[in-house]
C-alpha cells in the first residue's frame, strides 16, 4: 500500500513540473485534491498498523488477576449446581472480598459435538439451564466469569476446540457475558502458538466484550516473547501438581511439575512480567495433596513474590480454616498486588539451603522471601547492613549499607526490628519467612 500511494505522488509532482505555468492556485489544487489525500491515507496506514499492533483490551488485569479454577480437583467433573454452590462459597467465605473475582469453569463443560451451526453447546445434563444461566448467577454474587477453550481441533479433555471457529466462539462468549478466557495448547498439530493466539485475541477485540485472554500454550514457543499485545497473561510451564513438594512426576506423555520446579522456570522470565502482561506459572495448590501448613504457606508466598495470578483450585466445600487463612492473608496478597508489577527474582543462596528473593514495591518499600527448600530446620543469619538490594532491569535499588529501615515479618503481621541488626532466625524445612521492608 506504501508503494502504490509513494508512486501517485511522484507521479504527481512530475505532472506539476512539466506545467511552469501553474498557477498558486492550481499548485493550491494539486495539494488539495491529490498530496493531502495521500498523507492522510499513510496516516490512517500507520494508525491500522498500530491498532493491530495493540489488539487486546489495554485496561484488563493491571494487577495480577485472583480467583478460582475447576480443573485441579474436578477435572471434568462439573455441573451447574457446583458452580453455584462454589460462587456462594466463594462470598461467604471472604475469598471474593479478599481480591478472588474470577471463577473460571475448565475443561469439560460443553457438549461432544457443535450443533448443526457450528456452535459450541454447553452439556445438557451438567448444565440444564445453561451456561449464561449460571454466568448470571456468578455475576449476581459480584463475581467474574471465566471459561475455557483450546487452540487446537479438540480441548485436551476431548471436547470440541476452537480451531476455524475463533470467531464464532468469541461472539458467542461475548453474547454469553464471560469476562475471562483460559485458552489451551491441545490438538494443535501443525499450528503455530503466535498465529493462533493472536487470532483469538482478533476474535475477542472484534466481538466488543472486555475479556481477560489467558494463553495457556505451557511456554513452549515461549510467549513472553511475543505475547504482551496478544494477551493478559500466559502459562510458562506444563501443569503444577500437588503430588509432591520439589520434583517432576512422569505422567508418560507429558509431565507435571511441582510447585519449587514451577518456581525455578519461571524465576529468569521476571523481565516479561508487568502491568497487563503476566508470567503465569499456573494454578495455586494450596489446599490440595499432602502439602503441609509451611508448603501451603511458602507456595503461597512465591506465587505472591512473582507477582503471579492466583488462581485458587482447592474445593471450596471442604476448605480447613488453616487453608483458608493462607488464600486470604490480606499482606501476603497485597504483594502479589502491588501496583508497580514487578516479578520478584532470586538474589542469592544463603546456607543450610535457603534461597532468598527480592521484589520491588510501590513506595520505595521492598519484600524479601527467605525460602527454605531443603528437608531440614535452616539456621538463618542475614546482615542486613552488608546488602544492597538491586532490580537492574527496572532500575531500582534499595542500599542497606548506609541506610536503616523498619522490617516486619508479613505472615505474622509484626515488627522485627531493622536493618541495622542481623536476622537470626530458623526456618523450618520447606517453609518460608516473609519480610516487608518499609520506607521511612
Amino acid at each position: 500500500m506504501k508503494k502504490i500511494i509513494k508512486t501517485n505522488i511522484c507521479a504527481s509532482i512530475k505532472a506539476s513540473k512539466i506545467s511552469n505555468s501553474s498557477s498558486n492556485m492550481h499548485q493550491n489544487s494539486w495539494y488539495n485534491s491529490v498530496l493531502l489525500p495521500a498523507i492522510l491515507l499513510l496516516l490512517l496506514f500507520g494508525i491500522l498498523i498500530n491498532t493491530v499492533k495493540a489488539q487486546k483490551f489495554k485496561e484488563l488485569a493491571l494487577t495480577p488477576p485472583m480467583g478460582w479454577n475447576s480443573w485441579n480437583t474436578f477435572q471434568t467433573h462439573i455441573s451447574e449446581d457446583l458452580i453455584k454452590k462454589t460462587a456462594d462459597k466463594l462470598v461467604s467465605s471472604g475469598m471474593r472480598d479478599a481480591g478472588y473475582t474470577y471463577l473460571v469453569l475448565d475443561d469439560g463443560w460443553m457438549s461432544m459435538q457443535r450443533d448443526s451451526l457450528g456452535y459450541l453447546v454447553p452439556d445438557p445434563v451438567k448444565f440444564p439451564h445453561g451456561i449464561k444461566a449460571v454466568i448470571d448467577y456468578v455475576h449476581s454474587k459480584g463475581l467474574k466469569f471465566g471459561l475455557y477453550n483450546c487452540a487446537g481441533t479438540l480441548t485436551c479433555a476431548g471436547y470440541p476446540g476452537t480451531r476455524g471457529h475463533e470467531y464464532q466462539d468469541a461472539r458467542r462468549y461475548a453474547e454469553w457475558g464471560i469476562d475471562y478466557l483460559k485458552f489451551d495448547w491441545c490438538s494443535s498439530d501443525g499450528l503455530n502458538a503466535q498465529e493462533a493466539y493472536t487470532t483469538m485475541s482478533k476474535a475477542i477485540k472484534k466481538a466488543g466484550r472486555p475479556i481477560v485472554f489467558s494463553l495457556c500454550e505451557w511456554g513452549s514457543s515461549q510467549p513472553w516473547n511475543w505475547a504482551t499485545n496478544v494477551g493478559q497473561l500466559w502459562r510458562t510451564t506444563g501443569d503444577i501438581t500437588a503430588e509432591c513438594w520439589d520434583c517432576i512426576v512422569d505422567k508418560g506423555s507429558y509431565s507435571q511439575y511441582s510447585p519449587m520446579t514451577i518456581m525455578d522456570k519461571q524465576e529468569a522470565l521476571y523481565p516479561f512480567a508487568g502491568p497487563g502482561h503476566w508470567n503465569d506459572p499456573d494454578m495455586l495448590e494450596v489446599g490440595n495433596g499432602h502439602f503441609t501448613e509451611g508448603e501451603n504457606r511458602a507456595h503461597f508466598s512465591m506465587w505472591a513474590m512473582m507477582a503471579a495470578p492466583l488462581m485458587a483450585g482447592n474445593d471450596l466445600s471442604r476448605m480447613t480454616p488453616t487453608t483458608l487463612a493462607i488464600l486470604t492473608n490480606k499482606n501476603v496478597i497485597a504483594i502479589d498486588q502491588d501496583s508497580l508489577g514487578i516479578q520478584g527474582h532470586r538474589k542469592e543462596w544463603t546456607a543450610d539451603s535457603v534461597e532468598v528473593w527480592i521484589k520491588p514495591l510501590k513506595n520505595n518499600q521492598w519484600a524479601v522471601a527467605f525460602l527454605n527448600r531443603g528437608s531440614k530446620t535452616a539456621q538463618l543469619q542475614y546482615t542486613w547492613s552488608e546488602k544492597v538490594l538491586r532490580d537492574s532491569v527496572h532500575h531500582l535499588q534499595l542500599d542497606l549499607r548506609n541506610s536503616h529501615y523498619q522490617i516486619r515479618d508479613v505472615w505474622q503481621d509484626k515488627p522485627l526490628g531493622s536493618t541495622n541488626q542481623p536476622l537470626k532466625t530458623v526456618i523450618p524445612a520447606h517453609d518460608i519467612l516473609l519480610i516487608k521492608i518499609l520506607a521511612p
